[in-house]
């Protein structure tokens, strides 16, 4: 995430932290508001093993693409099981990429960030979780495949 102007660095922190509190809701069962708190006292600028640091992230985009994650789980599942193969629903695959999609979803359903934005962050992020698996690739086709449905005046011309 280096190289990028502070404010876009920021951005794209709050994309990972926002996959990482969507995670941590559905597989804890936490509370929105339960997991957002933590993510912003203990998550935001931690160091990690290795040394490397976080950025603090911004946190109103985060706060918005989780809430609007929640707002919109329904349509964004939709959106994503639409994109995925029939007999592959959302249900079915990795928690950290269901996570993933509904965080990006949440961004083109509910927030004006342009869509291609939203899929370059978005596979960014995975290649965080899956450094060297395919995901990246797979994040790629199903995040262009919503936001052509979501958003398809992005793509004329």
């Amino acid at each position: 995430m280096s190289g990028k102007p502070d404010g876009k660095l920021k951005r794209s922190a709050a994309r990972f932290f926002a996959v990482q509190a969507l995670f941590q809701m559905e597989t804890s069962s936490q509370t929105v508001e339960r997991v957002v708190r933590e993510f912003e006292s203990f998550r935001f600028g931690e160091v990690f093993e290795d040394g490397t640091e976080m950025a603090e992230g911004d946190l109103t985009h985060f706060r918005k693409i989780v809430s609007e994650a929640v707002n919109w789980q329904a349509k964004i599942d939709q959106m994503t099981d639409r994109a995925l193969v029939a007999k592959w629903p959302i249900d079915r695959i990795d928690p950290v990429l269901r996570a993933l999609f509904r965080a990006a979803g949440a961004e083109l359903a509910a927030m004006d960030t342009p869509p291609k934005v939203v899929i370059n962050e978005f596979v960014e992020v995975a290649k965080a979780f899956f450094p060297e698996g395919k995901e990246p690739k797979f994040v790629n086709a199903v995040l262009d495949h919503m936001a052509r449905e979501e958003k398809p005046q992005a793509f004329s011309a």
